[in-house]
């Protein structure tokens, strides 16, 4: 196998070649995003089996093993563009792997709390990577005719990550241990680094580019100070708690002071002058909106049936597995479409979908409520997401230069992990809050750690565990107030989902602005005698 620089074929076919490299891909983003759902269902483990004595951690505490990762993923996305150009998508792909895979088997021989805490952070420098590093592979292999398939490939596990998740964590604690939830990395990793070594094209680096360290001081502290405020609304249950507001606008200034900065080097950490692009603009401000909204609602569904149905957490995994199925459906059909027809003309009948699933999820939330209607309603939502994600992407990239995907796909991955925090965040305020509105249940107050008492709602979400019950047993709650708690409890999920379709509502303004007809595409552009490199065999 040998490598050499030329033009990219203008060729529409999906070639074996093109399939490979998107394996790789598939299989570096498969580690990053399922690694995600799968450690946040093992921190209850976490709690108890890393304690230093009988009593068992924090919750606070050993969530902090999601926060690190979340932080050093936000730290290093800023710095994979100037990475990707000095050293080389293909050098810099595999070491993110390396990484991801070195921090896996150091996470599963922690020790104490603070050693995993300190192992995820290791992960996180990899996982970061391996996002927009795969969307740079795939969009310079692809061109601009077979872009939206490949990219529809990439979306793939972007969307079975949240569902699997649950369901992989549940079963390797329940059958082996905590410590598998990390080990089941290594292979996947080892294989991964063969792969890619085997299959990525050679790239031609530029190690002229000096990398911007006044803008990295300034950018990649300030977005994980933002996200570490944004995180810790939910926990702290309003915005203007000192943990939340000092990191957040600690993290905003620093933002804003790059904001300035980013204009004056030739190169800068984030290159804020590709915003010039339409295509990318709307694109951006697009995906801010449909992610905060999107992610936030559709990531308490789970929740849902594990606290008004009382399912474990395999169960509710597999119920919501039927988003998944409907994004699998319209994915791929939805990225041959890309490569055809301006996403304007896509995209609008993908939110169409999102819209009408959501509306039917936010009105089946009674307690009675059938699976089968929240399923079939999750399926519809499903069939939009997967008409909607990645065309967004395809069209955010397609017409910029070849030497501006690196920057320009850590612009977008830097969009969506600042969105989805965002949204998360927001949701499950209005979640909590909605909970904790009505009466007081009697003597609630009394209980150790709950000063404020617990209102039906609120009992009712913890009743099917061991605990909750036996609260419900103390208080000698009567079914009647049980029975208004989850009933409360369900208005409380239903209007979260009403406040993330009025989000949806507005994101609807900049989808009408997605171009209707066919853009130039630049990524063949050849202005300083450099393109893509191609795999020649």
């Amino acid at each position: 196998m040998t490598t050499r620089s030329e033009p990219l074929s203008d060729d529409d076919r999906i070639t074996p070649e093109l399939l490979k490299i998107a394996g790789v891909v598939v299989l570096g983003a498969i580690m990053s995003i399922l690694d995600v759902t799968v450690v946040n269902v093992a921190l209850p483990t976490f709690q108890t089996e890393l304690a230093p004595g009988d009593e068992p951690l924090a919750y606070s505490t050993v969530a902090w093993t999601a926060t690190a990762y979340m932080l050093a993923l936000a730290a290093v996305i800023p710095l994979t563009g100037w990475a990707a150009d000095r050293f080389g998508t293909k050098r810099l792909y595999m070491t993110a792997i390396a990484l991801f895979t070195i921090g896996s088997l150091l996470c599963a021989t922690a020790w104490n709390i603070e050693a995993l805490i300190g192992f995820r952070v290791l992960q996180g420098l990899g996982g970061g990577m391996l996002m927009p590093l795969g969307m740079t592979i795939m969009t310079k292999a692809a061109g601009p005719h077979r872009m939206g398939r490949l990219m529809a490939i990439l979306g793939v596990p972007m969307l079975l990550g949240p569902i699997l998740g649950p369901i992989i964590g549940g079963v390797l604690i329940d059958a082996a241990s905590w410590h598998w939830v990390f080990l089941i990395n290594l292979p996947i990793g080892l294989i991964g680094l063969a792969y890619a070594a085997r299959v990525l094209p050679k790239d031609a680096p530029e190690p002229s580019e000096s990398l911007d360290v006044t803008g990295m001081i300034l950018l990649s502290p300030g977005l994980a100070a933002l996200l570490y405020g944004v995180s810790s609304i939910p926990e702290e249950g309003t915005v203007l708690a000192v943990k939340v507001l000092a990191p957040a606008i600690i993290g905003l200034a620093l933002i804003i002071g790059f904001v300035f900065w980013s204009f004056k080097p030739k190169h800068p950490l984030l290159d804020l002058r590709l915003f010039k692009d339409r295509n990318l603009t709307l694109s951006v401000i697009t995906m801010f909106l449909f992610a905060s909204a999107f992610f936030g609602a559709l990531l308490l569904v789970p929740t849902y049936f594990q606290q008004v149905d009382g399912y474990s957490v395999k169960k509710a995994g597999l119920l919501i597995a039927a988003q998944g199925i409907g994004a699998m459906l319209t994915m791929p059909i939805a990225g041959a479409l890309s490569d055809r027809i301006p996403v304007g003309r896509i995209v609008p009948f993908g939110f169409l979908g999102i819209l009408i699933g959501l509306f039917g999820v936010a009105q089946s939330t009674d307690p009675g409520t059938s699976d089968w209607t929240i399923m079939a309603w999750l399926f519809v939502t499903g069939l939009g997401m997967g008409a909607t994600m990645m065309p967004l992407f395809t069209s955010a990239l397609k017409t910029l230069k070849a030497a501006d995907v690196a920057r320009g796909s850590t612009l977008l991955n830097v969009t969506q992990q600042v969105a989805s925090a965002v949204g998360i965040a927001t949701i499950s305020v209005v979640l909590t809050n909605a909970m904790k509105s009505g009466d007081v249940i009697a003597g609630s107050d009394k209980l150790p750690g709950v000063d404020e008492g617990l209102t039906p709602a609120q009992l009712a979400a913890g009743s099917h565990t061991e605990q909750g019950a036996g609260v419900v047993d103390m208080l000698k709650v009567p079914g009647s107030v049980l029975q208004q708690g989850f009933q409360d409890l369900a208005d409380a999920f239903s209007t979260s989902y009403w406040v993330a379709f009025a989000v949806l509502l507005v994101t609807l303004v900049p989808v009408a602005f997605l171009p209707r007809k066919r853009q130039e595409s630049h990524l063949l552009d050849d202005e300083d005698g450099a393109t893509p490199p191609i795999m020649m065999h």
